[in-house]
């Protein structure tokens, strides 16, 4: 048994004492700091005076959830911006042939003209259906939200399904004059994704070059499997581009749309492990898909 000197086990209490009291120093700071960080705006971390490992372990272990926290504060406050803008927006939308029903129905129950009764119901008729489509759209949207699950998935033959897709949009693209400019690869591009989930996205970006198409529209498949979708739109922003992927933004409100089918289009691609992304220049907006 090794027998110390009094004086150096009082040095070594000393020590012990010292390095104790320094710890608590350090715990009270990193408390008072991590109370400060949680429950103001700023993103500054923890930063602690003392080198001990566990103390320096423990402040980074905190900064790691005050990053995740912060993401979580502002993802939250963005989602409760986005959701009142939302809620603006459809009410909008829904108001406005609400209203012309509305407004119909007096002029028809105060006319006797069977031509003009005839001319008002089938205005009424087409603002019902504007109606329809709005929560038709909302109610789809909520359901691919509500999809935990991961999609199931096969070898799809992209070739043949993008085109599929434009022959059933023929009849919508003439009806506004608009002649696809189309070129697919004669190299077969096969990807594992949802059939179903991507004949929805091919549907909702030619319904919005049929809706908002300055008249031209040109559709690409390269040998790598990226898929271009171009067409002229005047008048968009940088910003507008932007946005264009985000919830119930639209570019035209007069369109009756709540802007969700990009939407839609972003969130299915991404569940696929694909990406989506919208480029301007020159007057032309590019959508340029890889899976």
């Amino acid at each position: 048994m090794i027998n110390l000197p009094v004086g150096m086990c009082i040095i070594i209490i000393l020590l012990l004492c010292a390095k104790i009291v320094l710890m608590k120093k350090a715990i009270r700071e990193v408390t008072d700091e991590f109370s400060d960080r949680v429950e103001s705006d700023t993103n500054t971390l923890i930063d602690v005076s003392t080198g001990d490992k566990d103390i320096v372990r423990l402040a980074e272990t905190l900064n790691s959830r005050l990053r995740v926290l912060r993401a979580e504060h502002l993802q939250y406050h963005q989602g409760n911006a986005e959701l009142k803008a939302a809620i603006t927006n459809i009410s909008h939308d829904l108001r406005t042939p609400l209203t012309a029903i509305c407004g119909y129905i007096d002029m028809l129950q105060n006319t006797g003209d069977k031509e003009k009764q005839v001319h008002y119901l089938a205005i009424m008729k087409e603002r019902a259906g504007m109606m329809k489509q709005l929560t038709e759209e909302l109610f789809k949207y909520s359901v691919i939200l509500s999809e935990e699950e991961e999609l199931e998935v096969e070898n799809v033959f992209i070739n043949q399904l993008l085109a599929e897709s434009i022959s059933g949009f023929y009849p919508a693209l003439s009806e506004r004059g608009i002649t696809p400019d189309i070129r697919l690869t004669e190299h077969r591009i096969e990807r594992r994704v949802n059939k179903a989930a991507l004949t929805r996205v091919f549907s909702n970006l030619l319904n919005n070059a049929v809706k908002y198409s300055d008249g031209d529209l040109s559709i690409t498949l390269g040998d790598t499997g990226e898929i271009l979708f171009k067409n002229h739109a005047k008048g968009l922003s940088t910003v507008e581009v932007e946005q264009l992927f985000h919830r119930f933004y639209t570019v035209e409100a007069g369109h009756y749309s709540t802007g969700i089918g990009l939407s839609i289009a972003k969130t299915l691609i991404e569940r696929m492990h694909g990406s989506i992304m919208a480029a301007y220049e020159n007057e032309k907006l590019t959508i340029r898909i890889m899976l």
